[in-house]
């Protein structure tokens, strides 16, 4: 075993499974934010009078000068544990013994903590910046789909006439609560834990103030051990995740169905399905069908991160760190895409507003409006209306009628004389407009409802939204953009970075 497994750190074996994956991790997404928690505490040293100006010329310069494309491209080599030693050693090798001094009052601890949450934030405004795509495409199909009529469900089944629009208003509802979860986790995440060093901060006079707005941070995680401790931030944001997955979920298993030709609602672009290797006539959609996998994948990988969290010491440990940071990037690059392609798939898609509002017309579903109706023209209660509908709908289908057209003014009266002692008030138009979905959609005027007039009201605030939530991300983008140009200018002053 010993011969086969070495007789040093690292064993061949956690080599392969551990170090090795986790470097080339770390060499694709930490590389870019070590080299500015580099520059920033390198910058602050020297304001503090920590490191002489020269000998901070010489480690910038040595900085400056790694080959980050060779790193992001080259093997992992047993001699350094991870990324971190591997690039102080090729600082020291360059400006000498000096570089060292780049590690006073710091550890890879809070330096570790910082590169996770410099990089999960970034991924956040991407994610962020795709669900923002969605929610564009969701405004325009409500606005598409105003007079789209449609039958709605509860517990799987007929309810009540509503449009198309309303349902693409309601998922943008969820999907703008999703997003505000998710810039919540961003405020979680965007906070600085430079200066805590491993555990206790340090003897030296840092400035983790100064530190923290280098590096573009908002805020400052002010306990120490909290600082390196605390893996809430990525729990937070697999959390947010995880239930915007969940959200799309929903409505990813009703598009699966509302696409079958049995319900027929709409058909898919041509771009967007597949044909089968035996039946000519199929029409898979297996992007809807991919989409609803791709979701679940989401849902479990965020759950990892939750349980990998799970009964893990309140320390500063690797399996709340390295190991889990891939499964909540994995987890927000999916979601992203499934948002892009959702938002494509939608766009793009044939909608049969004919046979919506046919199934519509000769649906029950609209008898709660002859109910309504009924208290208001013939002074009942709305529960004795609601009787009188229920046994003349019952009667109808007692007798094999399964569509409204069988409804007659003479059918409602004789359950109206049963049940409350009288003939309905309504006349023959009453009775047929009241059982219009139409006019059942048109006159839902209150807030959140489906009339169109409603939710040309209800757009112009979604748009208006929208600013706002661009906005936001603009400015958080603008923010990290600004802070990163700051370093590269004080770098530059030292005269050590080519123009």
């Amino acid at each position: 075993m010993i011969d086969r497994e070495g007789t040093c750190f690292p064993s061949k074996t956690y080599t392969s499974m551990v170090l090795e994956p986790a470097y080339n991790e770390a060499k694709q997404h930490f590389i870019d934010s070590m080299v500015e928690i580099h520059y920033a505490h390198l910058i602050m040293l020297v304001e503090e009078g920590l490191v002489e100006k020269e000998e901070a010329k010489k480690i910038a310069k040595a900085v400056s000068g790694l080959k980050i494309e060779e790193i992001k491209t080259g093997n992992y080599n047993p001699q350094f544990e991870d990324l971190f030693f591997q690039v102080e050693h090729d600082l020291i090798e360059d400006a000498g013994d000096i570089a060292g001094n780049l590690h006073i009052a710091r550890s890879r601890n809070d330096m570790g903590i910082a590169i996770y949450r410099m990089t999960l934030r970034k991924k956040i405004l991407t994610l962020l910046e795709k669900a923002l795509t969605l929610r564009e495409a969701l405004i325009e199909l409500s606005d598409e789909h105003k007079h789209t009529i449609m039958i709605g469900y509860t517990h799987t089944q007929q309810a009540q006439p509503t449009t198309l629009a309303h349902y693409f208003n309601a998922m943008t509802d969820m999907l703008t609560r999703d997003i505000k979860r998710l810039r919540a986790a961003y405020e979680t995440v965007n906070r600085s834990s430079m200066g805590a060093a491993a555990l206790t901060t340090s003897g030296f006079a840092v400035n983790r103030e100064r530190v923290k707005e280098l590096l573009g941070f908002e805020g400052m995680i002010d306990n120490a051990w909290d600082a390196v401790a605390g893996a809430d931030y990525i729990a937070e944001t697999a959390t947010a995740v995880q239930l915007s997955a969940l959200n799309l979920g929903r409505s990813i298993q009703d598009f699966l169905l509302w696409g079958t030709q049995e319900f027929g609602a709409f058909i898919l672009s041509a771009p967007y399905v597949q044909i089968s290797s035996i039946m000519p006539q199929k029409r898979n959609p297996v992007s809807i069908e991919h989409m609803r996998a791709l979701l679940s994948s989401v849902a479990g990988d965020c759950q990892t991160v939750l349980l990998m969290l799970h009964n893990t010491p309140f320390g500063d440990i690797v399996d709340t760190e390295d190991d889990m940071q891939p499964y909540i990037w994995k987890s927000m690059e999916t979601l992203g895409g499934v948002y892009e392609l959702l938002s494509s798939v939608l766009l793009t898609m044939e909608v049969d507003k004919e046979n919506l509002l046919k199934r519509a017309k000769e649906s029950f579903a609209n008898v709660t409006e002859l109910a309504d109706t009924m208290v208001r023209a013939d002074g009942l209660s709305f529960r004795q209306a609601h009787h009188v509908v229920s046994a003349t709908v019952k009667e109808l289908m007692k007798n094999g009628n399964k569509s409204l057209e069988a409804l007659t003014l003479d059918l409602l009266n004789v359950q109206s004389k049963l049940i409350v002692g009288k003939p309905s008030t309504l006349t023959k138009e009453e009775l047929l407009e009241c059982l219009s979905p139409e006019y059942f959609v048109q006159i839902r005027t209150l807030q959140g409802g489906p009339s169109p007039t409603r939710l040309e009201k209800t757009i112009k605030v979604r748009l208006a939204e929208q600013t706002d939530l661009s906005n936001w991300l603009i400015d958080k983008q603008d923010q990290l953009r600004v802070s990163k140009e700051n370093v590269t200018t004080i770098i530059k002053e030292w005269n050590i970075v080519d123009e």
